[in-house]
């Protein structure tokens, strides 16, 4: 049987469409600075950016949401975070292009990010890329997050196009289980933070891409 044609394009947000690792990390390792430890590199906190505060404070000071001292240190990271998290993100080169493509062909896209409202929104209306998007669907806005299908179903119902008339493209993992859940084609952007050690040939993603133009590529192989 031949796949659902395409109607609309739903994408993660960090990773996927933005590089906000350099004002993550950043918020994170102001926190070490003024506990007196050593600044790490940019490159260290990178892999783990798209898990937000859980990743950003592995890296910063090795521990887990289990921690008893979590709770506090998360808000600490969110305080820093919220005061500088406009500096240094920016748009991946060839996501621009890859959007006008897609108003070109009147095809509805969103957003579908596990970052939650306090810190997605605010990023988003900042960029005027994103005035375009028919739905941002944010870490909060259901009760559950990825790899969970909820976010991705509520986005495909504001942009009342059923799940299997749409693909979900995505960094992680998560993004690939939430989007098979949700009954959704999936690519993987392998452009993107992919995490520690990762091994993209295990997500069972649909496709793989290396930059945001390879999107369009596919799309065309799709559609024709």
């Amino acid at each position: 049987m031949a796949p659902s044609p395409i109607q609309a394009v739903l994408f993660d947000l960090d990773g996927t469409l933005i590089d906000s690792a350099p004002d993550l990390g950043a918020a994170a390792d102001a926190m070490r600075i003024a506990r007196g430890l050593s600044s790490l590199p940019l490159e260290t906190y990178r892999p783990l950016a798209g898990s937000g505060a859980r990743g950003m404070l592995n890296i910063a000071f090795g521990i887990e949401p289990d921690h008893p001292d979590f709770p506090a240190l998360r808000e600490e990271f969110f305080r820093n975070y919220e005061q500088a998290m406009l500096l240094r993100s920016h748009i991946f080169e060839g996501v621009s292009e890859m959007l006008c493509t897609l108003q070109a062909r009147a095809m509805r896209w969103g957003v579908v990010t596990n970052k939650i409202a306090r810190f997605a929104l605010p990023l988003t209306d900042s960029l005027p890329l994103f005035k375009t998007a028919g739905t941002i669907v944010c870490g909060d806005t259901t009760p559950h997050t990825k790899p969970h299908p909820q976010p991705l179903l509520e986005a495909a119902r504001r942009l009342n196009v059923a799940p299997e008339h749409c693909v979900y493209v995505g960094d992680d993992e998560r993004d690939m289980i939430a989007g098979h859940a949700a009954g959704m084609r999936t690519v993987a952007a392998c452009y993107g933070y992919l995490g520690i050690q990762p091994d993209v040939t295990r997500w069972s993603a649909g496709a793989t891409i290396a930059a945001p133009h390879d999107f369009i590529g596919w799309l065309n192989t799709q559609t024709a």
